[in-house]
């Protein structure tokens, strides 16, 4: 991933799930200022995990009033993750019209 990327959108925190796999990456950018942080993070998936885990998952993003984009560990992405009844979720695909293969991407969890 790029820094390029948050030029164009003008943020320091970037929030998004496209590929269903966990994780914070911190790019570090040197400005006229000094060095900037910009925080890139996949929230993950609930439905489709890719990353070998069948339990969902979700972010808790952790800010306080010191944190800055300034300050490289002052901006905090935590990874929860929750049981949930796959193999229900699994069968209601297997009863639908989507492809098996759905199903069983579930249960592995990739």
């Amino acid at each position: 991933m790029k820094i390029a990327l948050f030029s164009d959108i003008h943020a320091d925190i970037m929030c998004f799930g496209h590929t269903h796999q966990p994780y914070h990456r911190i790019l570090q950018k040197e400005t006229p200022e000094g060095i900037r942080y910009r925080h890139a993070i996949n929230i993950g998936s609930v439905g489709k995990p890719k990353d070998r885990d069948p339990r969902g998952g979700y972010v808790l993003l952790h800010l306080n009033k010191d944190s800055s984009p300034r300050e490289k560990g002052s901006i905090q992405a935590e990874f929860v993750r929750f049981a949930y009844d796959v193999e229900r979720a699994a069968k209601a695909i297997e009863n639908s019209v989507l492809p098996n293969d759905y199903a069983e991407n579930l249960r592995r969890g990739y």
